[in-house]
């Protein structure tokens, strides 16, 4: 049984799929540098009881890291961290439609430029000192 040195938090009451909400957990997670590359995830099972969710939620948070390149899984070792690629113009394409939604809901919400770019910066220059 695999445990990872991580917390995953999960928001029951968030409008957030909560798939979607492991999915990002295990993303900032491998960016941050508390799951590194080639190491292994609990198995499905082993990860719905440890976050107290579906098996079939689970699969499903797995599935989409996998199809995004984040994780590898394989029946007889089960799933591991991706080292780090570039996934080219289809990852670029995909950068550039979230932004395009962040940056509208935070000028929507009356956040200013300035302010935004700041913390663009703060945030990826710190994800940088992880990462390297």
């Amino acid at each position: 049984q695999r445990r990872i040195n991580m917390i995953i938090e999960l928001n029951t009451a968030s409008d957030i799929p909560i798939y979607v909400q492991l999915r990002n957990q295990i993303v900032l997670g491998i960016g941050r540098g508390e799951l590194k590359s080639g190491e292994s995830l609990p198995t499905v099972r082993q990860m719905a009881q440890d976050t107290g969710i579906n098996v079939m939620t689970v699969n499903k948070a797995y599935g989409v890291l996998k199809a995004e390149g984040f994780i590898e899984i394989d029946r007889r070792h089960g799933a591991k961290i991706c080292p780090r690629v570039d996934n080219g113009v289809q990852y670029r394409e995909k950068v550039e439609e979230e932004l395009e939604l962040l940056i509208t809901e935070t000028m929507l919400k009356g956040m200013k430029k300035e302010e935004f770019i700041k913390k663009c910066e703060e945030i990826y220059n710190r994800q940088q000192l992880v990462l390297e």
